[in-house]
């Protein structure tokens, strides 16, 4: 498994538009959000490294995403 962190800029709202992109994409295994950061968090668990595929469908949403390196 790969886990991804990703910095964002994903409100509340934005979680159920983002299960619809996310359920879509089979290579991912979980992926949750963690909101109350300043940093409106990521985390996608994944079998196979998708972060440059996950940066490029939320650019192209008009989220602003940066993975973030361990």
């Amino acid at each position: 498994m790969i886990v991804s962190v990703f910095r964002t800029s994903i409100c509340p709202s934005d979680i159920a538009f983002l299960s619809t992109i996310f359920d879509k994409i089979h290579a991912i295994h979980k992926w949750n959000t963690d909101l109350e950061d300043c940093d409106n968090i990521l985390r996608i668990v994944s079998y196979k490294d998708i972060a440059d595929s996950i940066i490029n469908i939320l650019a192209e949403q008009g989220y602003h995403i940066q993975e973030l390196e361990e």
